[in-house]
């Protein structure tokens, strides 16, 4: 049995296929896979260090503005669609599967143009460019949120959920707070921007800092690698006691988010999917950076179910941050509730879901 996985550009496109391609060879342990990337994007370095054979190809996005770039795009597009189509047929997959990224497009585009089965991953509460193009191409589409599937043909539609939540579920935490110098069993909030930091939700969290000395519960914050000495030199006037420990970056964040109670933190569908799947509450700030506001779509989803409070980044400077965390931390009858509610959003079983999806199209 042979697959060819294609995503790129982002881990949120990355990470999920390796989950997918991990499930599969748990059960298919003769299986063969080939990803498909760009030298441009994290996965060239993402997959080929997980030891998975990799061909790369050159493609860019398409500009939502009319644009000049964009006349040079579809030359790539068309350039890498004839080179995919030489990889697919010296390959031969039995199956070709997308998860998202503008890579994507000329590589399940060339699959289904040769009449290899395909599937692709939808992990947003709005669909990408690239996935709306290929819809009308493949045999299947699987989803993250219910929201997107206004943006699909109802009869390609599966929902799977994200492959990453069934991950993160069965990671054992023992011993992972002791590692930053908290209490083991003590509740704990993780405040996280991403790997870089979120500026916006730093400044909000240097206002509360000064507070902490009051509370019962503790506080890993991550302020991500470009902000971290100007934040931990700010901290330090604070004479903040060992209930607070400020980290740039955190290595082995599925064992961390199994032992926080609250967590504070940037919307991306992978880090939703994996609180979802822990039934971990959480005040989302979403990015307004991404492409068609997303983040705050994926967030908008999780607090209409009551499992998450959503504060947007123009309002933070005026939102008093760790009140917010106190309503929820101080009050327990809404925490179980929530916790509760993210549990019943979670899909712990979405990589064999979606391992299903790709066996069931095969010819």
């Amino acid at each position: 049995m042979k697959v060819v996985v294609s995503g790129g550009g982002t881990g949120g496109h990355i990470y999920p296929a390796l989950a997918f391609i991990r499930e599969f060879k748990k059960q298919y342990k003769e299986a063969e896979f080939l990803y498909i990337g760009t030298t441009k994007g994290l996965e060239a370095d993402i997959v080929t260090r997980a030891g998975i054979p990799f061909e790369a190809i050159e493609i860019t996005g398409f500009k939502r503005k009319l644009s000049f770039e964009n006349i040079r795009t579809m030359q790539r597009f068309f350039t890498g669609t004839k080179k995919c189509k030489k990889i697919l047929r010296e390959f031969q997959p039995d199956v070709v599967v997308g998860t998202g990224g503008y890579v994507c497009g000329p590589v399940v585009y060339s699959a289904a143009k040769l009449g290899i089965p395909t599937l692709i991953h939808e992990q947003n509460s709005v669909a990408g460019l690239t996935n709306r193009f290929l819809s009308r191409y493949v045999k299947k589409i699987a989803i993250c949120f219910e929201e997107v599937s206004d943006s699909f043909a109802s009869e390609k539609i599966v929902f799977t959920g994200n492959p990453r939540a069934s991950e993160v579920v069965s990671v054992d935490p023992s011993g992972v707070l002791s590692e930053y110098n908290l209490e083991e069993d003590k509740e704990t909030v993780l405040i996280f921007g991403g790997s870089r930091g979120a500026r916006g939700l730093n400044e909000a969290v240097e206002r509360a800092l000064a507070g902490w000395h009051h509370r019962d519960y503790q506080l890993l914050y991550v302020t991500g690698e470009a902000h971290y000495d100007q934040v931990k030199e700010k901290a330090s006037r604070l004479n903040l006691d060992h209930r607070v420990s400020i980290q740039p970056f955190v290595y082995d964040m599925p064992k961390v988010l199994n032992a926080v109670t609250l967590v504070v933190s940037r919307a991306g569908a992978t880090t939703l999917a994996e609180l979802t799947a822990l039934g971990v509450p959480s005040i989302l700030i979403p990015s307004p950076y991404v492409t068609a506001n997303h983040q705050e779509n994926n967030a908008r989803s999780l607090e209409k179910k009551g499992a998450a409070v959503v504060i947007t980044e123009k309002a933070l400077p005026t939102i008093n941050l760790l009140a917010e965390i106190d309503a929820i931390i101080g009050n327990k009858e809404r925490l179980h509730d929530m916790q509760f509610r993210a549990k019943a959003l979670g899909r712990p079983d979405a990589a064999k879901d979606l391992v299903k999806v790709a066996l069931s199209i095969m010819k």
